[in-house]
């Protein structure tokens, strides 16, 4: 029903995403190349869907195949985002500063990242400060045209487009008849006849006050646990640790969250299992029954084949 109250909302919001993308696709507005393959790992609907964890696959199994990838975010729930300059992400940055996922791509990829609200300025300053990277990542930014891109990539999760209406009627930023023009779909969660299918695998708990101590999930199983998520979809987080067999007692947060202690007193001394993304938050709050659920993304063999293909015919390759 409010769905349909908002449809004229949707309506309007839909008139300028086509007329946007019009004007980038007639060239009045610009796009900008950056001398490199960039490619871009987005989705359609708002929230997560497996991009970070599919980025840093993406930048390992470069990295295996000889390139040298680097990574380019916005910084969502970073002062950065807010701003008009570029910032380096480190393992050492301020997630409040250059936001959550970008510290959790420096951390787990090993490339250089770089932030800022304007993609362009991001990419353009990370290949200046490493000339050797011959290959960019954008995690997310599907929609910000500005970035020229050879390759896009769409995830969907297992969701999918939701009610398939536009904001503020539905989830979609763009319709979703722009999954006919990515250059492929990747499905989390599910495995439809089209596209590329993808899960999210992880093994081990990591201690969040002491990063040696590292344990396996099955060992937990049984066990009452404070399931902590401040992501785009918490219940996706909620139901794997379920699966484990643990006793969770969940508690969703808001996505890109800012943690503070209290956030994370339950009253009792149960182990308190977050994800990597909100980990990076929590380091200066850690406490010893604070641990870590990494997860890794496993999409299809036949995705690693697909990208070196269409790397190795790219015209900025």
């Amino acid at each position: 029903m409010i769905a349909r109250l908002l449809w004229p909302a949707a309506f309007l919001f839909g008139f300028v995403v086509f007329f946007r993308r019009f004007l980038y696709r007639t060239r009045i507005l610009k796009s900008y190349p950056v001398g490199i393959p960039v490619i871009v790992v987005g989705n359609l609907a708002v929230g997560g869907a497996g991009k970070t964890p599919l980025v840093l696959w993406l930048a390992d199994f470069l990295k295996r195949n000889g390139r040298k990838p680097g990574i380019v975010s916005r910084g969502y729930g970073g002062s950065v985002s807010k701003g008009k300059e570029a910032r380096a992400a480190t393992i050492a940055s301020d997630p409040a500063e250059v936001g959550d996922e970008p510290m959790l791509l420096a951390r787990r990829s090993g490339c250089p990242v770089w932030v800022a609200a304007d993609r362009v300025l991001a990419a353009t300053t990370l290949r200046k400060e490493n000339p050797e990277v011959d290959v960019i990542l954008a995690d997310d930014g599907l929609q910000h045209y500005a970035l020229r891109r050879d390759l896009e990539i769409c995830v969907v999760d297992a969701h999918g487009l939701g009610n398939g209406w536009l904001l503020p009627a539905g989830p979609l930023r763009e319709p979703n008849s722009r999954l006919r023009s990515v250059d492929a779909v990747v499905h989390h969660g599910s495995s439809p006849s089209d596209g590329f299918h993808m899960t999210l695998q992880g093994e081990n708990l990591a201690n969040l006050a002491n990063a040696t101590e590292v344990r396996p999930l099955k060992s937990f199983a049984g066990q009452k646990v404070h399931a902590v998520a401040g992501i785009g979809d918490p219940n996706r987080f909620f139901l794997q640790l379920a699966r484990a067999g643990l006793k969770i007692t969940p508690h969703p947060f808001p996505d890109h969250h800012a943690f503070r202690a209290e956030d994370l007193a339950f009253g009792d001394a149960a182990p308190v299992v977050m994800t990597e993304k909100d980990a990076v938050k929590c380091k200066r709050i850690a406490q010893a029954h604070h641990w870590v659920f990494a997860v890794d993304a496993a999409p299809d063999p036949a995705f690693g084949r697909w990208l070196l293909e269409k790397l190795s015919g790219s015209k900025a390759a």
